[in-house]
Formats: C-alpha cells, structure tokens, sequence
C-alpha cells in the first residue's frame, strides 16, 4: 500500500509535520514514558475515564487507532488498518471487535496535561455484556453514530446503558466521507441529513429523561398524598407539569455546546464548530462567541451587509454551516478524489499550510494524499480529545446520586445503610488517595492473558555488560565441554573386561539421572501448560491507593456490611487474622498493571480515580467483585447485562479421557466471559450458555484453543421452548366453526390420552377440567384447576421477575420473624406491581385472584401463578409486606394461619411447572387453581416432615378436638396406639410431605393436560439493512425460516431499507451466514431476544371433522411444525418419540421373479 520506507522515520516524519489552529495548544506527540503517566495518575482532576460506544461497524476502532496514533504508539498511516485494539485473531477476521481492551493516553491542551484512560468496547449485540463492563469503570462515553446509517439498534441500548450508568456522553458522527463518495449528496444536503441524525439522537435521550422525570414526580406526588391524607375530589393529574419545570438543556447533543464532533476517522479529520469559529475569527475579524452560536443553525453571512443573519432557510439562502465548513471539505474531495487535479490540489495545500510528502502525492490511491492532508489539516485526534477534555468529567466530579445508586444493592436504600457506611460516600466523592482513605475498587470482569505476555516475563532487551557476560559464559561451557569429552574418550580406552561390571553400571547410573531430568523435563510442560492462562482484573480505583501486594476483603454480592462488622473485632484489616464472615473473603493483589491495549505495565501503586489491572485475584474473584480495605464498604449493584444468553450447547471431549482438562477449561472460560454460563444438567451434560452465535463461536473457540486445549464436541444448540395452555378452539384447522360438541369431544379425545396408567380411585378428571388426585396412602386429596393467565399478565411476571424475587426474600423473612428494612422504592414497586395485576386480571372469572396467589413459579419467581381456591384456608397473604405495618403487633393471628405441608404443596407447584408433560420444558403463562385440599388424618409424627411452621390448621384441630378437658388422657392413649399402624402406612409410601408434592406435582400436570396445551417458542427481533436490489432475496430468507416481517421503511435520503422482522430462535443458527451469501454481502442482521410466542398448531392434532379429513387426508401427514420441535427436544432428553420409522412400506417387487 505504501512505498518501502524506514518505519521509525515515516512514523516521526509524520507526527512533526501536525499542525493546529488552536491558540496557545501544543498538541501532545510522541510515545509517552511510563513515568510521565505514573506522575499523570495522581491528579485525579485531570483524569478522564471514558469508553466509546456504538453499534457495530460504526468505527469505534478506527476513532481508537487515531486516538492511539496520537501518542505515538502506531503510525499515523496504520490508524483504521492496524485496529490496534482488537488483538484476538478472530477479531481482525471478522473485523469486529469481541472485547473491551483498555489504553492510557496523554494529552496536552495548552499548559494543561491529561490523563485519558480510554476503553474501546464492543458493538455487537452478542457482547453487549462487555459494553456494560466498560460502562461502570467509566465517568463518561464517545457515542459514534454513523453518518449514514443513523441511530441503530445498539445506538438506543448504549446511550440507555450509559444513562443507567449516569455517565455523560459525547457524540461522534463519523463516516461523513460516506455522504460524499456513496450518497453523492451535495453539502446542503448533507447538512440536512446530519440535523435528521442529531435530532434522532437527542429524541433517545429525551426518551430517558422525559421517563426519569415523571417517575420522580410520581415519587412526589405519592410522598405528598401521605402526608396530606386527603383525597377529597377529583385530582386532575396533569403529566407535563415535572417536564416543563425539569432542566434538560445540558442533556443534548449540539454543536454549539462543544459535545459534537464531525469525522472520518478512516481519513483521518474530524472538527468541532469551535475549530471553524476560531479559524474564520481571525480571517473575518467576527468574534469566536458569535462564530459559535451562528456556525450552526438557520443562520446566513449576508455579503453585503457583512453581518450574520437569520432565517436562511426562509430565504433560501445557504447556511453558515454549509458555506464556511462543508463546502471547503467537499471542494477537498472533489479535487483529491474525484477529479485527482493536481495544480488545484497544490493551491489546497498551499493555502492551508500543510506539507505533502512526494510518495504522497505521486500515489496510485487518491486517498493516500487525502488523508495526508486532512489528517494535518483537521487532525480527528485533536477534536475529539479537545472534546473530550473539556466535556466529559473527571473522577472528582462524580455525581452524589451514582454514587448512592452503586452502594445501594437490592431493597436496601442508601438511608438505611450503617453509619460507617454512609461515610464512605465522602471518599468517592473527595477521590481521596490519603493514607488513610479506604481503599474501594470495582472489578468489573476477570480477563484471560498468555502468562509469556506479563511485563514480568517478557524478553526485555540487553545490556552491552549483559552481553558480553553471556558470551563469556557460553565459552567456559564449551570449554567444560571439550575437556569432558577428552576424558570420557580417555576412560574409555582404558576400560578392561574385568572392569565391564562396573561399565555397565556406569551407564545406569547416567541413563537414570538422564531419565531423571526427562521426568523433570517432561512434568514440567504439564505446569507450565496449566499456569499459561493467567487471569487479570478489569478494575477501577473508587479511593485509596492501590499498592502491590496489599491485602484487601473481597465482598461477594451477598455481603451485608451490618452482619460484617458485627462479627469482625473494631479497626479489623484485612491483614489480620479474620474470623469466617459469609459472603467476606481476603486476598492479596500481587501484582498491579497499566493497560496498554496489546501489553501491560507493571506498577508499584494505583491512586484513585483510574483504571487498572489486577493480577492474583482468579482464585477469590469468578466475575465481577467489589474489593476494598473497609469491611463497612457494602458490595455494588450488579452489572446491568443487556444481552440475555440463549443459545445453549452440550460439550464433550472427542476423547473420554480428557474430561478433567474439558471441566477445568470450562470453569476458566466462565471466569472469563462475563456473560457465558457453564452448568451441569442433571443428566451430566456440561452445557454452554452464550448470547448468539457468534459468541458461541468465540467461546468454541476459546476452549479449543486457550484453556482447554483439547478437541471438543459441541452437540446441536439446545433451543429453550416452553409449555402453556391455551383458550379451547373456536375454528378448526381449516378455519371451520366447531359446534360445542365437536369441542367438548377434542377436550374428552385428549383427557383419556391424559388418563391411561393411573388407577379411577386416585385419580378423576370432570368435564370442567378439574383434576383430583389422592395420595398414596389416602390421608390427602388435592383438585387442581389450569388456566391459561391472559399474555399482558404473563408479559408483566416474566418482566418482574426480580421484584417477584425480592418479595419472595421479604416474605421469606418475614415468616423467619427477621426485620428487614426494605427502602421505600421497592415498596411503591412492589405495590405497583400488585395494582397492575389486579387491573389486568378483571372480569368474574379472576375475582379477588391478586389476594389468593400462593406463590409464583419455577423457582418461586417465574411467569405461573399458583392460587388458593380451598374453602376455609386463610393463609398469610404474599403480600404482607405491603400491610405489615397495620398489624405490627400480631403476627400470628388466627385469621392467617399457615396449614401443615403448606410448603409441600408449594414445592409440588415448583417442580410441575419446571418441567411439563410436553417434552420436559418449564411452563409459562399457566394459572394453577388450588380448589380442594384434604388432610383425613394428621399425626404429631408427621408434623415433623414439615417444611414450614408446626402450625396446626383448623380442619386438624377440629378432627382431634377433644370433648372435655378430663378426656385428654384418653385421647392421648388412643393417639399411642394408632401411632404404630399408621407411621407403618407413612414408611410404605414415605414421608407424607413427600406424598404431597409428589401429589400435587401430578396433579398440575394431569390438569394441564385436561386443558388444550401448546408450545411457546423463543422469537428474535431482528432489524435487517439492505438496498432495494436484494430486498426480494431478504423477504426469501425470512420465509424459508418461519420469519414474519413486522415493519419495512426506506432510511430518508439513502437507498437503503431498514426491515424490522422476528424469527423465532431454533430457525436463527446460520441466518446472517445465508442471509449474507445470498445478497453478497449487502444486508447483515441484527438479533436480539424479544418474547416468547405461542406456536399456533397443537402438536397432539388429528383430523376430527369432515372437513379436516378432505383437506389434509386420513394420513395427515403434512409437516406439523410443533410436533417436529416436540419431538426434537424429547428425543434430546431421551423420552420416548411416538413416530414411525417405516411408514406405508410396501413389498420390492423384483422383475427377476417374473421371468
């Protein structure tokens, strides 16, 4: 590409030859020293910890080369090509980026100097959870937003994420050099287009707010009620008052504001407004201030009046923008590209005071000299570390509300945190880096490195005095060697046949100290082999300095500081000797890095306010860990993961033998990916978790390569489906009304299916659907009814899914008699939570049904609800947190009393819907009705089996009610001698608990399959970019693969479509693949997990009706797509299949035999 040329002298010869407007800037050039850095590190004021953001393929890593390349680190001419940090091999394949990789960068704005600590992350959707590691160590963020594509996808999810995070952005529209060589556009155009971009942009974030807003003024219009207590007359709620009070000027993005860059980072430019203000001040004698506020917006230079001017649209005349900015850049591009003139070309240079190297100018590819001139004349490092510099925070700024958010895990509230705690607030606040300030770090994600690569082992060059030592060395063994051989030779001679014992002996004894040293050669290898992947903390430092070999406690995210400091003796340091806390762990951090992309620095100490890496911290830390000197520090709240892992694979090794090295190659790819999940089925399946299947492929991989180190298998992707039940048909499989009776025969056709195998005395269906089952031992009788829970209703639990689980926490202790300080938040959200199920579920069917739940499930969290219909059973509603503080002072009232066995049926409701009658898959959207419940006989003994309170029910008390008091001793006889036959019944069949979910368990399944059932599959959304030429191709793809098209656009001023589809998840492996062959590459899809969705056809189907028999035959053998993905999952799990292997065979007829 480039002339042959000496790398170090280019690379010099090019950064002299920078140039910059700005007054009083020296923009800092050249490889900055390590100490220069070290020193940089202690003034946290101007520190700057930032991470860029953007969808994939936007030039997030090309923005990262320029930047790199201004520090001297590469060349200039490599920036976009060299894509310095994506270091794996499958990134610079793929051409996209798989990891957030931090670099420390120096810059120097007039006689300020900074330090930038800059992470470049990830745009694919599959490692969006490394976009979130990014985010948290992070004070601010460059969102790159292409020019042509606009605001994407993954656009919306990182400005979200960095909303969440509360760190501020700033924007970088890139590839403009696209609406010049592609899009043709004129500049006028152009500046219309980028308006429509910024304006999307801001339309995100003004999303965010405008949510953020009401929902603190719903706060205090909640806070106000309670104090006011009066609700007399209609309120009007009036929505827009908060926002029109609510500043949310310094929110946006606008070129005035300085938080707005313009680039081409594969040509090397990119400019602020302030840059152009700045130029034109000096050359048209108008002041900066005016050039700023005018150079964007609907403003004209009016020739003759040499005044700026509005209302240049109204006029028709062209814009500051365009006239001073744009049309200089298109000139450029014409001239350079387009038409390649050269003398115009020389004026360009001339003018603008750049130089030109001849190799330049003289080569093949126009945009070779392009950017060497652009890349001098509008340097796109300058403008966007000025940028990032002046707008961005730094660690000392960090605001009070993210710092509360961080310390505030789960239903706690920052208020109700100990003493010790809340002061630690003042720390983050301050960034101190005393003596005597707590150290606090954050790690964020655990990363694998060749142990070869750490500064401590690499090859580092030698001294002159090294040198010449070694070669002394080598020639006194090659002495040693020579004179060795002379005697052996010597020896040898000598030898006698009488002395040939001893000779045989000789070499024995040399073959086995030889023999020795191979051992030790050989289980060498084997160690070092399994220490070469050495693990590194992606950390920050919050406050304190971080000094090599320090000890510190490692608080998992269950720690509560409350219980910590009660059990750990005042002023306790992690150095000491600690006594066992849960959830408290002590470890030393061996060694400290600098992040530098591709390598490490070794350091001595860490302050606070920047990012660092963390060495000796694999064994206490699996993911992510707040570490810290202070046990009163309170662990963060957890990453905020956007991408949610689906795709899951069964591994094994080729050769059995090898499975020890598989487990401990999985356990390291789980430490080192912080979204992968690796399990063990009960099957002994070891299963990988990923995000899609690109991730799945990295992590392959991975395992193959790094940690493994062995050839594995991977099955099939194991797709999740779930089971639910539906309303009974109305029409049937060629849309016919069915009469009552034809439904009420499909609903009997497929109870006797249900029924068979199980005896009429235990188990009774009734036409209803209500199902009655009796345990083994016939003490208990459960009837259980399944209903299917309306979509909103389901949509809304499986959204909730971690309230569900904090009120079932709450209630949890509760019940332990355990007084938790919930915060007021998850209080309002827990009774929103409540009032948006009771008006969801209205009519006469689900009457008072938000009181009577149970419990939720699987795992006591999930999208099922189990009722309690059984007459004259009061137990202690889920809701109790809510009321508690009404009844504070009776906790056991006679009203809510829990029964024996009350857990077992909970549990039996568990495991039913963990895994249905179907193919074994959890149940989603189900409603169990609980509407009978008989114990005939309770004894003390089983009392005992009991998981929850030895609580005797009223039904129990009544059956052993006692007439008169002088009876008791009667009754207590009785009881002894029923004792023994009964405890004999209780041992035939086990324990009575164990009857009773056994039972229940049973029965929810028999009542699911009393009702029409269905399978629920797994659906992507999927947002699809392409030209018009290959639209029909795409529409081809999605059809073949069950795909349905929701929503098709043309992007305004382009030629391309933006088509919005969903597909379900099991057709979705090697979609972008066939999606790309197919248009050549000129559409890419974007999948991300959506929804569950109902799969219409009931895989149990057969023809019942006349009509049904006419249009799909007796055989009925046309392809049913449930049943095809039924019975997959089946024959996975190894249940039976019902299929025919040989179908219509018919007798070969040979012609031989008739002859």
């Amino acid at each position: 590409m480039f002339p042959e040329c000496s790398t170090n002298v280019s690379k010099w010869a090019w950064l002299t030859c920078l140039i910059n407007f700005r007054e009083n800037n020296v923009f800092a050039m050249g490889h900055t020293s390590l100490d220069k850095i070290i020193a940089l590190q202690r003034n946290p004021a101007n520190i700057r910890n930032l991470c860029i953001l953007a969808h994939v393929d936007h030039g997030k890593t090309t923005l990262a080369d320029c930047l790199v390349a201004s520090n001297g680190i590469i060349s200039s001419r490599l920036a976009g090509k060299l894509r310095y940090l994506d270091s794996r091999e499958d990134e610079q394949i793929r051409g996209i980026t798989m990891k957030s990789s931090a670099i420390s960068l120096h810059y120097t704005n007039g006689d300020q100097e900074y330090l930038l600590n800059l992470i470049d992350s990830p745009g694919h959707v599959d490692f969006s959870s490394e976009v979130s590691t990014a985010v948290r160590l992070c004070d601010g963020a460059i969102v790159v937003v292409d020019a042509v594509e606009g605001v994407c996808p993954q656009t919306q999810v990182v400005l979200r994420q960095a909303w969440l995070e509360k760190i501020r952005p700033v924007l970088v529209i890139n590839k403009i050099d696209r609406l010049i060589m592609e899009l043709k556009l004129t500049s006028q155009e152009a500046y219309t287009h980028l308006q429509k971009i910024l304006e999307q942009v801001n339309a995100v974030t003004g999303t965010l707010f405008t949510s953020k807003v009401l929902e603190e003024r719903a706060e205090k219009e909640k806070e106000k009620e309670k104090e006011s207590d009066t609700s007399s007359g209609d309120q009007i709620y009036d929505w827009s008052a908060g926002l029109e009070e609510a500043d949310d000027s310094h929110l946006y993005f606008s070129p005035d504001q300085g938080n707005v860059v313009f680039a081409s980072a594969i040509d090397g430019w990119g400019f602020s407004i302030q840059q152009f203000a700045h130029i034109y001040s000096q050359r048209m004698g108008i002041k900066a201030e005016v050039l700023l506020k005018t150079l964007w917006g609907d403003f004209y230079l009016n020739a003759k009046a040499k005044k700026i001017m509005k209302g240049a649209q109204a006029k028709g005349k062209k814009p500051l923008f365009v006239q001073l900015v744009l049309e200089n850049i298109w000139s450029l591009y014409d001239a350079v590209v387009t038409r390649r003139d050269k003398e115009r070309v020389e004026k360009v240079v001339t003018s603008l005071g750049v130089k030109v190297m001849a190799r330049e100018s003289r080569h093949s590819d126009p945009k070779v000299l392009l950017s060497a001139i652009c890349s001098q004349w509008l340097p796109v490092s300058e403008a966007v570390l000025w940028m990032v510099c002046e707008k961005l925070p730094s660690p000392l700024d960090m605001a009070a509300e993210r710092v509360e958010k961080l310390m505030s895990v789960g239903a706690q509230r920052f208020d109700s945190l100990p003493q010790h705690t809340q002061e630690l607030k003042r720390a983050f606040l301050q960034c101190s880096s005393g003596e005597n300030a707590p150290v606090i770090v954050f790690v964020s994600k655990m990363f694998a490195m060749d142990t070869k690569a750490l500064p401590q082992n690499r090859q580092r060059p030698l001294t002159h005095e090294e040198i010449a030592q070694r070669r002394e060395l080598a020639r006194q063994r090659h002495a040693d060697k020579m004179a060795g051989d002379q005697t052996t030779a010597e020896s040898h001679k000598d030898l006698t046949l009488s002395g040939s014992m001893s000779q045989e002996g000789q070499p024995a004894g040399l073959s086995t100290t030889k023999n020795g040293s191979l051992t030790l050669k050989d289980s060498k290898p084997e160690e070092e082999e399994e220490q070469r992947e050495t693990f590194i903390a992606f950390a920050r430092v919050y406050s304190g300095v971080v000094k090599k070999g320090q000890r510190v406690f490692v608080l998992g995210p269950k720690y509560d500081p409350v219980k910590g400091m009660s059990m750990l003796p005042e002023s306790c340091s992690a150095s000491d000797r600690v006594p066992e806390v849960p959830h408290l762990a002590c470890c030393s951090m061996e060694s400290i890095y600098l992040l530098m992309g591709r390598e490490l620095e070794e350091l001595e100490e860490v302050p606070a306010g920047n990012v660092l890496g963390v060495g000796g911290l694999e064994d206490c830390v699996l993911k992510s860990a707040t570490l810290s000197t202070s046990p009163a520090c309170p662990p963060f709240t957890p990453l905020n993961f956007e991408a949610t892992p689906i795709v899951r694979v069964a591994i094994e090794p080729k050769h059995p033998s090898e499975m020890p090295k598989l487990v401990r190659g999985m356990r390291l790819l789980n430490q080192a990916d912080p979204c992968a999940e690796v399990l063990i089925q009960e099957t002994g399946e070891h299963v990988l978790v990923t995000a899609g299947e690109v991730h799945l492929q990295r992590c392959l991989d991975d395992l193959r390569d790094r940690f493994a180190k062995i050839e594995i298998s991977a099955s099939k992707p194991i797709i999740p489906f779930r089971e639910t039940v539906v309303r009974p048909p109305k029409v049937d499989m060629v849309n016919e009304d069915l009469g009552k009776q034809q439904k009420v025969a499909i609903i009997h056709q497929v109870k006797e299916e249900a029924s068979p195998g199980h005896s009429s005395d235990t188990l009774q269906v009734d036409p209803s659907g209500l199902v009655t089952l009796t345990t083994p031992n016939r003490l208990a009788t459960i009837s259980v009814r399944a209903i299917p829970l309306p979509q909103e209703v389901t949509c809304l639990l499986e959204s909730s899914s971690e309230l569900i689980r904090t009120l079932e926490h709450v209630n949890m202790s509760l019940r332990e008699g355990k007084n938790l300080d919930i915060s007021l938040g998850t209080l309002e959200a827990i009774a929103g939570f409540k009032s948006q199920l009771e008006s969801l579920l209205q009519g006469r069917k689900w009457r008072n049904t938000v009181e009577r739940i149970w419990a939720f499930g699987p795992r006591r969290y999930g999208p099922n609800i189990l009722l309690n219909s059984v007459e004259g059973y009061q137990r202690p509603s889920v809701w109790q947190c809510l009321s508690r503080g009404d009844n504070v002072g009776e906790p056991g009232t006679q009203i809510a009393v829990l029964r024996d066995f009350d857990n077992s049926i909970i549990s039996g409701f568990q495991l039913a819907t963990l895994s249905g009658p179907m193919c074994e898959e959890p149940l989603m959207g189900v409603c169990f009705s609980t509407e009978r419940w008989d114990i005939r006989y309770s004894t003390p003994l089983q009392n005992q089996d009991s998981l929850e309170e030895n609580s005797i029910s009223h039904e129990a008390l009544a059956e052993t009610k006692v007439e008169g008091s002088s009876d008791t001793s009667v009754q207590a006889g009785l009881s002894q001698t029923r004792r023994r036959p009964e405890a004999a019944s209780a041992d035939c069949y086990g324990p009575v608990s164990g009857q009773l979910i056994a039972t229940m368990k049973e029965a929810c399944r028999h009542a699911f399959q009393a009702q029409p059932h269905r399978l629920m599959a797994a659906m992507y959304t999927c947002e699809i970019m392409a030209t018009a030429e290959v639209l029909g191709r795409v529409y081809g793809v999605l059809g073949k693969r069950e795909g349905r098209v929701h929503h098709e656009e043309m992007k305004e001023g382009t030629d391309m479509f933006i088509i919005k589809a969903v597909l379900p998840v099991a057709e979705s492996f090697g979609f972008a693949d066939e999606i790309r062959k197919r248009t050549s590459g000129l559409a890419s899809p974007q999948l991300v997990f959506s929804h569950w969705e109902v799969i219409n056809n009931d895989p149990y189907w057969v023809p019942t009706t006349e009509e049904e028999y006419l249009h799909f035959g007796e055989k009925a053998d046309s392809s049913n797509q449930a049943l095809k993905y039924m019975n997959a999952v089946r024959r996975r799990k190894g249940l039976y299949v019902e299929e025919k292997i040989v179908e219509h065979a018919e007798k070969q007829r040979t012609l031989s035999k008739n002859k």
